[in-house]
């Protein structure tokens, strides 16, 4: 049984929730206050985190991301009436691994549910990994895919769960393009219509971390009418 943390403050939505997530064979754990959401969330393990932006005590952006700077791994959904491009981007950057604007259909709620926790199932965990070398290294830039670590020139770069994802699915196939749409499906777990500028911020934010001139980027290159690729050169 998934337990699932579902941080709301409108009875009416914690209630169809409840039903639908109960139907998945879920457990939920409803908490209607910011503070006390987050608490729980620090405190408690959970299969997944359905957080609200408008929250009374603490909003859910600040839940999301103070959530992430301890606990990397458990899937975030946010769901919230601000339907702005830049509300979403937000969200996905500070953390959150799917957005969901209200009013929403129950149908495709359940849809993103159960994506998430297919991709949570095919995740192998480190420690039941064969013991091979997992560090890929390139011009100075080690990434561990075990510990889920970057260095650059022997300094630890802080990324984002996404932002890990990207680089290492970018090094571990140098010089293979990738579109934006194609990053989404493969990072995200499923085709974001329209959220290929995701992809681009993400990509900006990575450049920022790991390249000494971003305007002339020795990692991440763009290939002009496709995407991202990482430098196969190096």
């Amino acid at each position: 049984m998934n337990k699932v943390l579902l941080l709301e403050d409108d009875p009416n939505i914690v209630e169809l929730l409840t039903i639908h997530l109960s139907d998945l064979g879920c457990e939920t754990v409803p908490v209607m206050n910011g503070h006390d959401g987050l608490a729980a969330a620090t405190t408690q393990p959970f299969d997944l985190i359905i957080l609200d932006i408008m929250l009374p005590g603490m909003n859910g952006m600040d839940v999301c991301r103070r959530i992430r700077q301890t606990d990397r791994r458990t899937p975030i959904l946010i769901l919230s009436a601000k339907s702005e491009e830049i509300d979403k981007v937000v969200g996905l950057e500070t953390g959150a691994d799917d957005y969901l604007t209200k009013p929403f259909s129950v149908r495709e709620f359940i849809a993103r549910v159960k994506v998430i926790f297919r991709r949570k199932e095919d995740y192998v965990p480190a420690q039941d990994m064969p013991p091979v070398s997992s560090v890929i290294r390139f011009a100075g830039l080690e990434i561990d895919t075990d510990k889920r670590k970057v260095m650059l020139n022997e300094n630890r770069v802080d990324l984002s769960p996404r932002e890990f994802d990207l680089i290492t699915l970018l090094a571990s196939n140098p010089g293979k393009s990738y579109s934006r749409k194609r990053l989404l499906n493969l990072v995200w777990g499923y085709d974001f219509e329209g959220y290929e500028h995701t992809v681009n911020s993400h990509i900006n934010r990575l450049r920022g971390k790991i390249e000494q001139d971003i305007s002339n980027p020795k990692f991440i290159l763009t290939t002009w009418g496709i995407g991202y690729r990482f430098n196969e050169e190096l």
